[in-house]
């Protein structure tokens, strides 16, 4: 896993007299904003109007997949090193992040196509397979990717990314071009560019739904899943390679499931390949445990999970959580045979606004669940410290139908997204806190300008519009089909996004079993009758998993990453927010209602403390990592 970055200039010679020199050190800077996303090695590649960058963590032929790779103008190897434009210039050159999980069987076809190979690396395969099926090069790979090749030859930039979106990839048009990165910070540190908080990006951030194709910062857009970018001398254009199938499922129930068990088993044993230590994220809950379990059948493997001091004893159930994950973690550890370590953090590290200002740095956005990505930063630098690629559970909720609201009729026939709908019916266990409430202190004429609810119904409308039909559903079918698009489009995407950030931030590989795209594909196509046969959530992935997990995780009910219940955190909060208020000059300022904000913190402890979904909280958190965001990255208001 590695960090890209780069930029087009058509207008003008990058490699040109004393503008050589300025290429160089803004290349150099856009290279340093993401040294943590691949400590190993860095190198660059320039030519008159294109540069690539790159950052590399070593994870896959250690010695040979070093980057920017160029490809000469025949079928032979690939090459890594500094190259320029000329008489031996290559045909195409790669900077690249991610696995391609097929690169084996891909190898071995572009080898009876003539290519030929010196390295053990999959960049080497995804640049040859470039040279053999140009932008349609996506639709071979198996994997998680987001990559940049320069054509030497056409003199176009293509961009593309993975098909769910588990590695990030960023533009910004530029006069003269385009700049990408891995993270709106490697686009930042181009000197044409301007971190700016506009209207839009301030809707996205209070919105509880991926906006896609835009980041927090005006004019940085992100790449969606799925797509391909070019830029040529005549502009930019964007295409789709990758979407839902339409095509209706035909197996019966039996034969999913044992094809669901067949794909994960193939699935996890791909992701198993190493060059560097591996091990597993275990919550206790289905999704990891089988992935765990799954690993565990190839041989030892290390598991590590959260968890927050005196947590297990002091449990308060609450709608979502009815139990705490330790002692299902322990469970599965023991049947499986895990080398296990549960990482223990207590509420003064993650209220600590040092941390709070790295995850901010990290995550490039600020967020109304602080403690949340605070943990999951923590858990991951503690696995670095043993291991460089881990796999998680992450995302099969998303494919199998596991959350609540998945399960409730008021939801799934509300006119917005589900979890919004469940969200703002907190009686019903929604994620109260997670969605900003009318009562939420921002300045009133600011509130009223954004018009949050009205920006919420027009992307709901958006992605219902890209929603596929399926030959021969029912009404109850279609609809469901709908409730799992808007997951996999506008709710996975802000999970993976959590979990690359928090985890490149430490130079920490994380690996998504669940999002092989030959998965998704088939449950996704699969009638929700079946992914509900046993009366429960996931049945299909229960089904396909029970054999290998101790009943108390095959019967567990859902429940969702864990937070922090202890009060003491709260307490924290509520004190630097008050400290914030008495700091006119805090960057945050001009967007608050200080008297609302003020009255917020006069009020009792939230009623919903320890549950890690209370209004006042996650208020706090937004306020602070806000405040954190604006400082970290000096962005400048343009309301």
């Amino acid at each position: 896993m590695c960090g890209i970055t780069g930029w087009v200039d058509f207008g003008r010679d990058l490699t040109a007299g004393a503008t050589a020199s300025d290429t160089a050190r803004t290349a150099a800077a856009m290279i340093a904003t993401m040294a943590c996303r691949g400590p190993d090695d860095q190198g660059v590649w320039t030519s008159p109007h294109a540069v690539l960058g790159h950052r590399r963590l070593a994870v896959i032929d250690i010695e040979g997949g070093r980057q920017p790779m160029t490809a000469p103008a025949t079928n032979g190897p690939a090459a890594d090193g500094p190259a320029a434009d000329g008489p031996a210039a290559p045909a195409a050159v790669l900077t690249y992040s991610g696995e391609v999980y097929n690169f084996t069987e891909l190898r071995a076809e572009l080898a009876a196509h003539g290519h030929t190979f010196r390295t053990r690396s999959d960049t080497e395969v995804v640049l040859h397979a470039y040279l053999r099926w140009g932008d349609h090069l996506a639709e071979h790979l198996n994997g998680m990717f987001a990559l940049a090749i320069w054509d030497t030859r056409t003199e176009e930039l293509l961009l593309v990314r993975d098909r769910l979106g588990v590695k990030p990839l960023y533009w910004r048009r530029l006069p003269g071009g385009l700049a990408f990165g891995s993270e709106p910070k490697a686009i930042l540190a181009h000197p044409a560019a301007d971190a700016v908080l506009d209207a839009d990006g301030l809707r996205g951030i209070l919105g509880f739904f991926k906006d896609v194709g835009n980041s927090p910062y005006r004019d940085i857009h992100e790449l969606r899943p799925g797509h391909i970018l070019r830029i040529r001398r005549s502009g930019i254009t964007v295409r789709r390679y990758w979407q839902a199938p339409t095509a209706p499922h035909t197996d019966d129930l039996p034969t999913t499931v044992a094809h669901v068990r067949a794909l994960l088993e193939d699935i996890v044993a791909r992701q198993l390949v190493s060059d560097v230590p591996l091990c597993t994220l275990l919550s206790g809950g289905l999704d990891s445990s089988i992935v765990t379990a799954l690993a565990a059948a190839h041989g030892p493997v290390r598991s590590f999970a959260v968890d927050f001091a005196g947590q297990a004893e002091r449990f308060v159930p609450d709608p979502m959580r009815a139990t705490p994950d330790t002692p299902f973690v322990h469970d599965l550890a023991a049947h499986a045979g895990t080398e296990h370590a549960d990482i223990v953090v207590d509420a003064a590290r993650l209220a600590d606004p040092e941390l709070r200002a790295t995850v901010v740095r990290a995550f490039d956005a600020p967020a109304a669940t602080g403690d949340m990505n605070a943990s999951l930063y923590l858990l991951f630098r503690a696995i670095r410290d043993k291991s460089t690629v881990a796999l998680s559970g992450e995302s099969a909720d998303e494919v199998f139908g596991g959350y609540l609201w998945f399960h409730d009729p008021d939801a799934v026939h509300a006119d917005t997204f589900p979890w919004v709908a469940m969200a703002a019916a907190g009686d019903r266990g929604g994620p109260r806190g997670l969605v900003p409430d009318p009562a939420l202190p921002l300045d009133r004429g600011l509130l009223r300008m954004l018009d949050v609810p009205a920006h919420t119904a027009e992307q709901y409308r958006r992605a219902v519009a890209e929603v596929p039909d399926v030959p021969g559903d029912d009404e109850h079918e279609r609809r469901m089909r709908r409730v799992c698009h808007l997951h996999l489009t506008h709710f996975l995407p802000m999970l993976l996004d959590r979990k690359d950030r928090a985890s490149m931030a430490v130079g920490l590989e994380v690996r998504v079993p669940f999002c092989d795209h030959r998965l998704v594909e088939y449950v996704f196509a699969t009638p929700w009758s079946m992914k509900t046969h046993d009366g429960r959530e996931k049945s299909l992935l229960r089904g396909a998993g029970r054999h290998l997990l101790p009943e108390s995780i095959a019967t567990r009910r859902k429940s969702p990453y864990p937070a922090i219940q202890d009060p003491a955190y709260e307490l924290a909060l509520l004190d630097q927010v008050r400290d914030l208020l008495a700091d006119p000059s805090a960057p945050v300022t001009p967007l608050l209602d200080r008297a609302a904000l003020t009255a917020l913190t006069d009020l009792p402890m939230d009623a919903a403390v320890g549950t890690g979904f209370g209004g006042r909280r996650g208020t706090f958190e937004l306020v602070l990592s806000l405040d954190a965001w604006l400082r970290e990255q000096s962005v400048r208001i343009g309301l």
